[in-house]
């Protein structure tokens, strides 16, 4: 069981290091645009650095998807895991979607390539019928088991917070920012993302400013993380820490996935704790933002009400967010060497 956990993480891992540079270039390159938009609004060259911004952002989820199948699989499962990833973005299944398809389609390349086949059909199994039989697998698994379930839950979470919008504030902070950062960028970040956006239009501006709060925490935190306790994070994910915090402060959550994919029943749990937080102070504090955007920039931007307490909010909920994520890597980290340990004395 600890082997199998151990090769999980291993391809896990794999799909990270070849998504790094993606998501890096394309949260900066996003994060340039949106920073030099107010100085020269609707420049030709800042909408270009946007496209490709995000061409490298639309090309995450594929790969992501795409290198975890590899690791699994081989060159064989390039194909059916990219597929899987592109369909994740497709049927809005975020880059946990992602995950799960390059996860399924690694596995099922696998068990096709143990099934006998005569030995004129096996030179084209890898680069014909792998490919052709585990796409289509992949693809109906995304398209027609995924999606729709994904689909209605959206218009459920909708609904509800619809229904909440007049309830308890306190409460309603608090599912809005978990939703933030559960996804991170995803379908249930979107969902409440998109719910404060339509707020804006009502004249109401502090569900907005409760999801801009939250949206920054998750690569803030995670940036924030590797430079308080740089023994616990390698040289990778130290280099991905300051990536991340340049898109946090551009108000990008998708900074925090290579920490997420990595180590996701550790990492989501804290960035969520952490959003919770700088939500749930936002509203209480009444903050407001008049633009459908997040993170420190859109202060700079003049759009929130009550900036003091939008800092002090974003302040807490990255500081959560590292303390916790640190907490559980040391914790991981004591309980390997213990095992290690008790190993090595039997």
């Amino acid at each position: 069981m600890i082997e199998a956990i151990k090769k999980l993480r291993q391809h896990l891992l794999t799909g990270v290091s070849y998504v790094i540079p993606f998501i890096a270039c394309g949260g900066i390159m996003l994060a340039i645009s949106i920073a030099l938009g107010r100085i020269a609004p609707g420049a030709p060259f800042l909408e270009l650095i946007l496209r490709i911004g995000s061409t490298a952002f639309a090309l995450m989820l594929p790969v992501l998807a795409g290198y975890i199948a590899y690791s699994i699989a081989g060159k064989p499962g390039l194909v059916p895991g990219f597929i899987g990833g592109y369909l994740s973005g497709e049927v809005n299944a975020g880059f946990l979607g992602a995950l799960l398809a390059g996860l399924l389609a690694g596995y099922i390349v696998q068990i096709i390539k143990r099934i006998p086949v005569h030995k004129y059909i096996r030179p084209i199994m890898p680069i014909l019928i792998i490919p052709i039989v585990s796409s289509g697998i992949i693809g109906i698994i995304m398209l027609k088991v995924l999606g729709i379930p994904i689909a209605n839950l959206m218009i459920a979470a909708g609904n509800m917070l619809r229904t909440m919008n007049t309830g308890n504030s306190i409460i309603l902070g608090m599912i809005l920012g978990a939703m933030i950062a559960f996804d991170m960028g995803g379908p249930i970040n979107k969902t409440a993302f998109f719910f404060g956006a339509a707020m804006i239009k009502e004249g109401n501006f502090h569900i907005m400013g409760a999801c801009a709060a939250a949206i920054c925490t998750p690569p803030l935190g995670m940036g924030l993380a590797t430079i308080l306790r740089r023994k616990l994070w390698n040289e990778e994910e130290r280099e991905a820490g300051i990536a991340a915090l340049a898109m946090g402060m551009m108000g990008i959550t998708e900074g925090a996935i290579p920490f997420a994919a990595a180590d996701p029943l550790r990492v989501i749990p804290c960035i969520v704790f952490g959003s919770m937080a700088a939500s749930t102070i936002a509203m209480l504090g009444k903050v407001g933002d008049h633009a459908p955007h997040g993170g420190p920039i859109v202060v700079a931007l003049a759009a929130i009400d009550h900036p003091l307490v939008y800092g002090v909010a974003i302040m807490v909920g990255t500081i959560v967010t590292a303390i916790l994520v640190n907490t559980m890597k040391a914790l991981r980290s004591e309980n390997r060497n213990t095992t290690t340990n008790v190993q090595e004395a039997t």
